[in-house]
């Protein structure tokens, strides 16, 4: 759980909040069509509880914060560019909405995916 120390008092937030965060700026990069599971459980788990936060891992290291996110990519798009993209946006709303330092984003594209346009 973050910490901040404030002059009238404390702030703390979840690990939930702040994966919910980066779920959602990493679905609104362009290129990224999901967020997947760290693995073939939590895959899983996805489909059946719906969960935006499976797929993001927060972890804190001298009060900077590290997140791991695993997407999937839209087919044809450049993989590093929209994992650039995704690494940026994140790091970006996470400071902006909590005034945490982002040390790390790593961005785990789990695969590809095409959409089909009729």
């Amino acid at each position: 759980m973050a910490e901040l120390n404030k002059s009238l008092g404390n702030i703390y937030m979840s690990h939930y909040a702040l994966a919910t965060i980066a779920s959602e700026s990493a679905l609104e990069s362009y290129g990224v069509v999901g967020i997947s599971g760290k693995n073939v459980v939590n895959g899983i788990a996805k489909v059946l509880v719906k969960d935006p936060t499976l797929g993001v891992n927060i972890e804190f290291e001298n009060e900077n914060l590290i997140i791991d996110i695993f997407v999937i990519i839209e087919y044809g798009t450049r993989v590093q560019s929209v994992a650039n993209s995704v690494s940026e946006n994140i790091k970006y709303q996470v400071e902006k909405s909590t005034g945490l330092t982002v040390s790390q984003v790593n961005v785990h594209v789990r695969g590809l995916r095409i959409s089909y346009t009729d």
